[in-house]
């Protein structure tokens, strides 16, 4: 692992130390001794009023007079615009009016709208109307003048269009929009949709968070010793994400020996002992809120890994390197699963969940399952150009001692997919000269 030489990039700060742009840095390419083609410098402002566009189109094409986004994510993509991110991701009373022409409005947490309100893309913003409410008790009491409020402004921007979609939001507040002659619509799915392909500003975004979560990876490769702790080489991971301009982890999966079978246990206090595996999937939102997502598995000494855990290693890399082989634009989601590597029958039941799933500003559309769980989680589908996916395996066997986690980020291109990820793979455990 000589050759690795992943440095935290330089972060610039941002008027709101939201979205920011780093210099022109360099990504080692360990597969090809290249440097990836992703553009590392972009228009933060371009990518504000892009995204912003996006939504609106998608709401002309839904015929949606305006949107009310309470989800933090959805808030983000269409303004730029991130406050306490965890809270509201638990207490959804921060949202933001959009409508298809006119100002867009934030209805903020007291006294903190001045994080946003230098963004172009909001014109005005106002106190919640109901950003204490559940706390209080008062959900029913602040639901009608929550509705009055947003029935008015519709009434002035949308030309009688009476239609709004909203995200995220309690049932008693859906009433009472509708109760104002609103009519409502999820519309959810339409904004994760539009966000599944991504402008080049947005791929600009995922590669700074790649190469922030690779050097973070590597942290925890360095300290991987026996005796140390789950928990110590998991705040290694965090450490390397925050200092190199992300945000936060979503998951604690980092697990050792026999927690590595089955997948989805969490970090905690057990100590690595000599001869285990390691394996980690990062779940990161990292720069500008963009994803990185890519698992590893490693060896910690002394010696060398034994046939079975090299068996389980080299399984699950060649399910990656087929799945990524396979994909190309255009192709349907039931080819991509009828075409996918085929795990074992002694280890298919631990399988993991998907094949491949979308990624943005968190794991999202596509995510496609095995043939047989398609019709169940996936249906139909094309793969686009634009899109980024993981492509994910987990092998382990029903009360097998260890098992292994592997991913890999790529970019669907015009004319396949283009790795973001290089991480390198565990020449031991692939049995490869060292």
């Amino acid at each position: 692992m000589d050759d690795l030489h992943l440095n935290p990039p330089t972060v610039r700060e941002a008027p709101d130390g939201v979205e920011f742009n780093l210099s022109r840095a360099k990504v080692p390419n360990h597969a090809t001794d290249q440097t990836d083609s992703f553009p590392l410098d972009f228009d933060a402002k371009a990518l504000r009023s892009k995204r912003l566009e996006s939504v609106r189109d998608m709401m002309r094409e839904n015929d949606l007079g305006a949107v009310l986004l309470f989800d933090p994510n959805n808030q983000r993509y269409a303004t730029g615009s991130r406050n306490m991110f965890g809270y509201f991701l638990r207490n959804s009373t921060r949202y933001i009016y959009i409508p298809q022409s006119g100002d867009v409005i934030l209805f903020e947490y007291p006294g903190s709208a001045h994080i946003s309100t230098w963004l172009e893309t909001i014109q005005d913003s106002r106190t919640s109307k109901i950003v204490f409410a559940a706390v209080n008790g008062r959900d029913r009491l602040v639901a009608k003048p929550f509705a009055e409020e947003i029935a008015v402004l519709m009434q002035e921007d949308c030309g009688g269009n009476q239609r709004v979609g909203m995200d995220r939001c309690t049932h008693g507040l859906a009433l009472a929009l509708e109760a104002e002659g609103l009519e409502v619509e999820d519309c959810m799915q339409m904004i994760l949709h539009t966000r599944r392909l991504k402008l080049p500003e947005e791929i600009a975004c995922l590669s700074l968070s790649m190469s922030a979560v690779e050097t973070a990876v590597w942290n925890v490769e360095k300290k991987l010793e026996p005796g140390v702790s789950e928990n110590e080489l998991f705040a290694e991971m965090y450490h390397g994400v925050l200092m190199g301009g992300g945000e936060f982890i979503e998951t604690r999966l980092l697990t050792s020996g026999p927690k590595t079978n089955p997948w989805f246990n969490e970090a905690g206090s057990r100590k690595v002992r000599p001869g285990e595996l390691l394996a980690l999937d990062t779940d990161t939102v990292g720069i500008n809120g963009y994803y990185a997502d890519i698992s590893r598995t490693f060896f910690c000494g002394p010696g060398r890994p034994s046939g079975y855990q090299q068996s389980l290693y080299r399984m699950s890399w060649e399910q990656i390197h087929h799945n990524a082989s396979i994909l190309q634009p255009g192709m349907t989601f039931r080819d991509i699963a009828d075409k996918a590597w085929k795990i074992p029958d002694r280890f298919f039941d631990l399988r993991y969940p998907s094949i491949i799933h979308g990624v943005g500003l968190h794991g999202e559309k596509p995510i496609v399952a095995h043939a047989c769980d398609l019709d169940r989680y996936t249906g139909e589908g094309v793969l686009e150009p634009g899109m980024v996916v993981s492509v994910e395996s987990y092998i382990g066997e029903p009360g097998g001692s260890e098992g292994v986690k592997l991913e890999d980020q790529f970019v669907v291109t015009e004319t396949g997919v283009q790795p973001m990820s290089h991480y390198p793979w565990d020449d031991r455990l692939l049995n490869r000269e060292v």
